[in-house]
């Protein structure tokens, strides 16, 4: 009797120690899906800087987030497959990386109304994914990389005030393209600058397009946020620089990847900004319909020091001439990729 009195002692001490002992089995676990639009500098940072921030939320608030990731590379039938997967997978929320993403994805969650929150989408207004940028009146909503195009415009013309030809190069079915090359436009035919435009859909139709700008003989490149140049980048910066033709672009990647003047927004940032959106929306309960798109000042230059070297230009001057256009100028070295 002893024994058996002892052994069920001993049972109940063992299970008192189990009941105290802390379990995860009540941490809240979040699915979410994020797509990214195409394998480049600025949305990788992006999507890492997501993934960074979140694993950081989850630490702090007790929570899981699921994460469900893939890249369609630009081809719309993927991207579609994957947004349908999402939704077969019954994700909580879906991350739009880029506009055509986004855009599918609005189209895709009509009915379901899943949130969807959006990064780096240059104008949410025109593509008619928001109904304002303060309420954007859906399930839809997020992050904007709109970029000041007269601010970098300004800039060139400081490097080079009598600059007389200009080169666009961009992909027409960017709609992140639209507004900046439509204002581009404007912009420089009002300084009796001559505009060439040259267009792609692809890296091969990019890199024939940059040939072609430099045999009519443009002073300078503009190109906005555009996904398809972005792509080409590594491939058609060399041509420009051995060129003399300096190329200012929509994004600090761009530079990064052999562009000498890189202008917009912190994608870092962004990205850190896109997932403080996610987090509230799934542990906070706000409502996409009434979360404001998150915009940002973009006025920090990078200079990518090898390439200004190449065309001439010494940094120090260069930065001294566009810093009153600017919030900061950074020096960058090219690379394929940010270092995380």
């Amino acid at each position: 009797m002893k024994k058996f009195t002892a052994f069920v002692l001993s049972l109940v001490l063992v299970l008192g120690v189990v009941a105290c002992t802390p379990t995860n089995n009540n941490t809240k676990t979040y699915k979410i899906g994020i797509c990214n639009y195409v394998d480049d500098a600025s949305l990788n940072q992006i999507v890492s800087n997501i993934r960074s921030q979140l694993d950081k939320i989850a630490t702090e608030q007790n929570v899981k987030f699921e994460i469900k990731y893939d890249n369609c590379n630009a081809d719309s039938s993927v991207m579609n497959q994957i947004i349908a997967n999402f939704i077969a997978e019954k994700v909580d929320l879906m991350v739009a990386v880029a506009t055509p993403v986004a855009m599918a994805m609005q189209a895709a969650t009509e009915d379901n109304k899943i949130p969807v929150v959006f990064a780096a989408v240059s104008d949410p207004m025109s593509t008619h994914l928001v109904s304002s940028l303060e309420k954007p009146g859906a399930n839809v909503t997020g992050t904007s990389d709109f970029l000041n195009t007269e601010a970098i415009l300004d800039v060139m013309l400081s490097v080079n005030p009598t600059i007389k030809k200009v080169g666009l190069l961009y992909d027409v079915g960017q709609d992140a393209s639209t507004t900046p090359i439509a204002t581009a436009k404007t912009f420089l035919s009002s300084k009796g600058i001559t505009v060439v435009e040259r267009t792609g859909t692809n890296v091969s139709e990019i890199s024939l397009a940059a040939d072609a700008l430099i045999t009519e003989g443009v002073e300078a490149v503009f190109t906005p946020t555009d996904n398809t140049v972005m792509t080409a980048e590594l491939s058609i910066y060399e041509k420009f620089a051995n060129a003399k033709i300096p190329q200012y672009c929509g994004a600090d990647s761009f530079a990064l990847n052999g562009a000498f003047c890189g202008y917009g927004v912190d994608y870092a940032n962004l990205g850190v900004e896109t997932a403080n959106m996610v987090a509230d929306i799934l542990i906070k309960g706000s409502k996409p319909e009434t979360t404001a798109v998150k915009t940002f000042d973009n006025g920090t230059a990078t200079i990518n020091t090898e390439i200004c070297e190449k065309l001439g230009f010494d940094y120090e001057t260069i930065k001294t001439t566009i810093a009153p256009y600017c919030i900061k100028v950074q020096p960058i070295t090219t690379a394929e990729n940010f270092e995380d």
